[in-house]
């Protein structure tokens, strides 16, 4: 690695942004490489269909990079928070449009395991999480998502959902208890102490 890349690699998402805006393809690359697993992830999880959400992804990064133009650094939403916002709207709207529910398809969520039995025993786990997960109701899902599968904090998704922070704490509380219900009884078939 350069040291022009090293350098770029210490920048933060916004100064990324405006470095893009600016026409610098590295700055892109980059922004793509820290932003798009995690817009993906969270677009397959809420809407459970890995084409879906290449789909969502896909859209919401090309609307992360027609923004960079008017991108400020001084105190706006980070490209991550903005980006998650977009991902979890498009996500909405796609599953208003289609009329559906969660639809569950190959799990591809589940990190690498050493060996076959815990590949097994992980894919199980990760397929019990997304039905339990398509269960909830459609903000729920997405505060569950974001907080526990993603890592962002409270505010970043109230500001990703357009919510307050406390409301933000309240679907999130819900949703944990809803999942915990509903995979209590599966505890001991997922490998978990009963």
């Amino acid at each position: 690695m350069s040291t022009a890349q090293t350098e770029l690699g210490a920048l933060d998402d916004g100064a990324l942004m405006v470095l893009f805006a600016n026409g610098d393809p590295e700055a892109a690359r980059l922004l793509s490489e820290r932003l798009l697993p995690r817009a993906f992830r969270h677009a397959a999880r809420v809407l459970g269909n890995r084409s879906d959400a290449e789909d969502v992804a896909q859209d919401a990064m090309l609307r992360l990079w027609r923004a960079a133009a008017q991108w400020r650094t001084d105190g706006a939403a980070k490209p991550s928070t903005w980006l998650q916002k977009v991902v979890a709207n498009l996500c909405v709207d796609r599953l208003r449009k289609s009329g559906r529910s969660v639809e569950l398809g190959d799990d591809d969520y589940a990190a690498d395991a050493p060996g076959a039995e815990a590949q097994m025993q992980d894919k199980g786990r990760m397929e019990a999480l997304d039905a339990a997960l398509a269960t909830l109701p459609e903000r729920q899902r997405q505060a569950v998502v974001l907080r526990h599968i993603e890592g962002l904090s409270n505010p970043e998704i109230a500001d990703a959902l357009d919510i307050g922070v406390e409301a933000v704490e309240s679907l999130t509380a819900r949703g944990k208890r809803a999942l915990k219900s509903a995979l209590e009884d599966q505890k001991e078939a997922l490998g978990y102490d009963a």
